[in-house]
């Protein structure tokens, strides 16, 4: 009851301070997208990213493709939304991926494995995790959203869908749909809230909530995505930037006088987080699995062995009664 009461009194302190919010052009990014020649202002993109006059496409719905868009203005605001409409879709009917993500972290604009940027990165990652054929221990559906803040010193476990560091996740089905998809993600007084509308009602339904978040100001705005075996393509479609202002509460700071503004120059944390899961390197579980595999297969051919010897003496036997 007590964390239920302060969930809600979470969401209520963010949803206040959304109320006044003040859209930051040099962060968004509307149609048409490109001024002179290949360009987008304030935005640079590479790897497989393709800009058209209705979408920017991160991968095309091929094998192997990564692709990142990112924002070359630093974001200096302590409190802040972005709401990001979006698009992910495919040939592939039971078989698909990779996915893409959100980011807001201290470097920018490099491929790297994780849906297509970097690892070891200090921010904050918030994962649209689309492939199908899911990795790692555990048992929810796919498609996927959650959210990971890294210090730099952390590993992705892209082998486990990183369930052993996320904050919390929800399912949402937002692949191959009719309408576009929207995103909001909000971190105002240190609380992290993701919402979606994927039914295109201009409804926003709650993803999950994280309080007790340390984001520093000046990190940049950036989306990437990967497609490896299976494929997709993934196309952001507008992206709304909004400085919020700051809670009554959040500007008086606590009871005891702590500084309510120390958390923004603070280093990238998170107080709650999935519980700890000792990584599994795919090759060593391969070699595990071949282990099994070759002991069973020993066994079998041992029984058949013992069988076929006791059915070979009886069948001997058996005739030698025949010839007395």
């Amino acid at each position: 009851m007590t964390l239920t009461l302060s969930t809600v009194l979470l969401s209520l302190l963010v949803a206040t301070a959304v109320q006044a919010q003040h859209m930051k052009r040099e962060h968004s990014l509307r149609k048409p997208y490109l001024a002179s020649g290949m360009q987008i202002p304030n935005w640079d993109f590479s790897g497989a990213t393709i800009v058209t006059g209705t979408y920017v496409r991160l991968t095309p719905d091929r094998q192997s493709k990564q692709g990142v868009l990112w924002n070359t203005v630093r974001a200096n605001m302590h409190n802040w939304e972005v709401q990001i409409q979006f698009k992910v879709h495919g040939s592939g009917k039971t078989l698909f991926g990779d996915g893409f993500a959100f980011w807001y972290t201290k470097d920018r604009n490099e491929l790297g494995p994780v849906f297509g940027s970097k690892d070891y990165f200090a921010g904050l990652g918030v994962f649209f995790d689309t492939y199908s054929n899911h990795n790692g221990e555990h048992s929810h559906p796919h498609p996927y959203v959650s959210a990971v803040v890294f210090n730099g010193s952390q590993n992705y476990d892209h082998d486990r869908d990183g369930t052993h560091s996320e904050l919390a996740g929800c399912h949402a089905q937002f692949r191959n749909l009719d309408t576009d998809t929207h995103a909001s993600i909000i971190y105002a007084d240190r609380t992290l809230v993701v919402q979606l509308d994927v039914d295109g009602n201009f409804e926003w339904q709650e993803c999950f909530t994280v309080p007790d978040v340390d984001l520093p100001a000046g990190y940049f705005y950036g989306f990437s995505a990967a497609t490896g075996e299976l494929a997709d393509n993934h196309d952001i479609l507008s992206v709304k930037v909004y400085e919020l202002e700051e809670s009554e509460n959040a500007k008086d700071g606590d009871a005891e006088g702590d500084d309510p503004n120390a958390w923004a120059t603070a280093q990238p944390a998170a107080k709650k987080s999935a519980a700890p899961r000792a990584h599994i390197h795919d090759s060593k579980k391969d070699s595990s699995n071949r282990i099994v595999i070759g002991i069973v297969v020993v066994l079998v051919v041992v029984v058949l062995a013992v069988v076929g010897y006791f059915a070979y003496e009886s069948y001997r036997q058996s005739n030698s009664k025949r010839l007395f």
